[in-house]
């Protein structure tokens, strides 16, 4: 008797990224990235990552870390109340998918939102004004996921700048292009390869002619790898 075809595994959820490269790609650092992931002594991760030995995230695992980073981009906030909030959410996910990841529900993005922000700043002590600057930041970076008709993500626009408010939707995360490295939005480009031309002396301008470009995507590739160097 034929057996049956075995489920074709989500790209979404496949070990991808090292824990620099995640770090690299989301702009935080290496040592909060690995003790959010992996934990320390007796503190438990915050999130369940794809591979342990050694270590691999991801793509699922990369949005985790960039909600968590908006989560607490303004105020620094004990972990024992990081992981209540955790727990919060989790207590009111709707699919076993969102319990599993609760930091990247849809139901947080849409009518969970606003009662999650009062609970957590309610918890940390922030003032009413403090939680409604948490509101837009948490906005801000959950309107950088792109779900399917599931409400899973499938792309994630990465905060490119430390000042998320002049911070661009032009570099993508997609598991399908570039083997989930970041590219320009709308194309296969890969930054990490415009980055490495720009470095070896090509310009903006001759970058932006060969790829066929705007100037202000080549400029956001490179700002992406480089940081300061555009």
């Amino acid at each position: 008797m034929a057996t049956k075809a075995s489920k074709k595994t989500d790209r979404r959820e496949l070990p991808s990224y090292t824990i620099i490269e995640a770090a690299h790609y989301l702009n935080i650092p290496d040592a909060t990235v690995r003790y959010w992931a992996t934990g320390q002594d007796s503190y438990a991760a915050l999130i369940e990552v794809t591979a342990s030995r050694p270590t691999l995230l991801s793509f699922i695992n990369l949005v985790e870390l960039h909600v968590l980073a908006a989560i607490r981009r303004r105020h620094t906030v004990p972990m024992p109340k990081v992981r209540a909030a955790i727990e919060y959410l989790k207590k009111n996910a709707r699919s076993a998918h969102d319990k599993k990841h609760p930091l990247i529900s849809r139901q947080l993005e849409t009518d969970g939102l606003d009662l999650f922000i009062q609970w957590y700043g309610e918890l940390i002590s922030i003032s009413r004004d403090g939680q409604l600057a948490m509101r837009d930041v948490m906005s801000a970076a959950l309107h950088r996921i792109e779900r399917d008709d599931k409400g899973i993500p499938v792309r994630l626009y990465p905060f490119t700048r430390s000042d998320i408010r002049q911070a661009p939707s032009m570099i993508v995360i997609d598991p399908t292009l570039s083997a989930g490295r970041p590219v320009i939005a709308g194309t296969g480009l890969a930054t990490e390869v415009i980055a490495e031309r720009y470095k070896a002396g090509e310009s903006i301008k001759e970058l932006a002619r060969d790829y066929e470009r705007q100037q202000e995507e080549i400029e956001e590739a490179v700002r992406s790898e480089l940081r300061a160097a555009a």
